[in-house]
């Protein structure tokens, strides 16, 4: 029998880590899961994710507080907080959240470190279902950014008890969506990630892995889409230009290994109302700094080389013109239909890039990468494409196209997405 696809089109929705970093409560996660019922659903929003330290009562930020206690489960897993998360009271972990979240028909995602808690390790807790202890699969193969976690040796028998014991627990919570962090970069620990696609598998429920952080490497392509439905392509992204820009070429080299079920993952969209509780390189609270034009570029990129699509700002701050940026319909459209995204022109400040469409038509990307506004030209033999008609997504402007030099006016960094027709 043919395997169930997970993730056919790039999965969409928020994650906690923009703006609230390690410190997420519940009534935040609830907050924005009802804003994306009301606002984002219907539009194909669907994942509400707790990022990382869910399991950290005294978590505040975006910086770790090394050693900390973790509340943890009598065979050494970790639990939510129940000062930030009340209803995880009684051993029942994120089941009522994760309840309250499908009922708005929505889906829910947490945010877990390789490894075995370092405290489990020293108190020599059981293993669910094992004769092995979390200390005897513990090794120093340690994350050089967040000390809540030893390494384990996936070579032990009791590894692969380890991961089962973990993906169980969160499979009935309700879990459809698990980030696994220090897994991909800057060591994959391919192993490891075998080990967890093998617990995920064995619950029978359909949960979707994401890989990080970046940068992953292109020769382990193959292996990241046999076990994962995303992958980091970057290290963390935010809102400069400098960063913008760098991604650029990486969705360049990335765009051929997007396929259905398994996708490169550009990192999330740091739009709206971000770093209230995080910081990066302490730039602390405020707006997105991308301009409206660059906001716009980077969901048409995103959208053409089908990165998954995370929101990292405080939804309920959107104004209307970010509500409009993400629920632009056609262009969404691009990340479910678009195939054989690629970069086919990159010359001075010009770049053009070219997908095929489910109808039959085509996708097309202008990227104006000057500093300032100026005209762009293009003629369809350069892109590869045939088409009488151009969309255009963002305006819903219809033009005629033939088979001469064609213009189009563009703001600094900014983009035009078309439909060919």
């Amino acid at each position: 029998m043919k395997k169930e696809i997970i993730c056919p089109v790039p999965p969409m929705g928020w994650n906690s880590w923009d703006c609230y970093g390690a410190s997420v409560t519940e009534d935040e996660v609830l907050g924005n899961a009802r804003y994306m019922k009301d606002h984002l659903l219907t539009y194909g929003w669907e994942y509400v994710v707790v990022d990382i330290q869910w399991y950290e009562p005294g978590a505040d930020g975006s910086k770790y507080h090394a050693y900390a206690n973790l509340c943890l489960d009598a065979n050494g897993r970790p639990m939510p907080a129940v000062n930030r998360f009340p209803s995880a009271a009684d051993g029942q972990g994120f089941k009522s959240l994760a309840d309250r979240i499908h009922a708005m028909g929505l889906k829910f995602g947490i945010h877990m470190m390789r490894g075995v808690p370092r405290q489990a390790a020293h108190l020599g807790l059981p293993i669910a279902n094992s004769p092995y202890t979390c200390r005897e699969i513990a090794t120093e193969r340690t994350c050089h950014w967040n000390f809540d976690m030893y390494g384990v040796n996936p070579r032990h028998p009791g590894a692969r008890d380890w991961y089962r014991s973990q993906a169980e627990l969160w499979a009935s919570w309700g879990v459809d969506y698990v980030k696994v962090d220090d897994l991909a970069a800057p060591h994959y620990h391919e192993e490891e990630c075998e080990l967890i696609r093998d617990a995920l598998d064995a619950t029978g429920r359909p949960i979707a892995l994401s890989l990080s952080p970046g940068d992953s490497e292109l020769p382990r392509a193959r292996h990241y889409a046999q076990h994962a439905q995303a992958w980091r392509i970057s290290n963390d992204f935010w809102d400069t230009w400098r960063q913008l820009e760098a991604q650029y070429e990486l969705c360049a080299a990335w765009a051929p290994y997007a396929k259905d079920g398994h996708w490169p993952d550009a990192d999330m969209l740091p739009l709206g109302h971000i770093a209230l509780r995080s910081s990066e390189y302490e730039v602390t609270e405020r707006r997105c700094r991308f301009t409206p034009a660059e906001q716009k570029s980077m969901m048409s990129l995103w959208c053409l080389v089908r990165s998954p699509l995370m929101l990292g700002g405080e939804l309920r701050d959107n104004t209307p013109d970010d509500l409009a940026l993400i629920t632009r319909a056609d262009v969404l459209q691009v990340s479910r239909s678009a195939r054989d995204p690629r970069r086919v022109v990159k010359d001075g400040a010009d770049q053009i890039w070219a997908a095929e469409c489910e109808d039959g038509g085509a996708y097309l990307l202008l990227l104006n990468t000057a500093g300032y506004d100026r005209k762009m030209t293009f003629t369809l033999d350069e892109t590869g494409l045939t088409g009488h008609t151009l969309k255009n997504l963002w305006t819903g402007e219809m033009s005629e196209i033939g088979s001469g030099i064609h213009s189009v006016d563009i703001e600094a960094h900014g983009a035009c997405l078309f439909h060919l027709l």
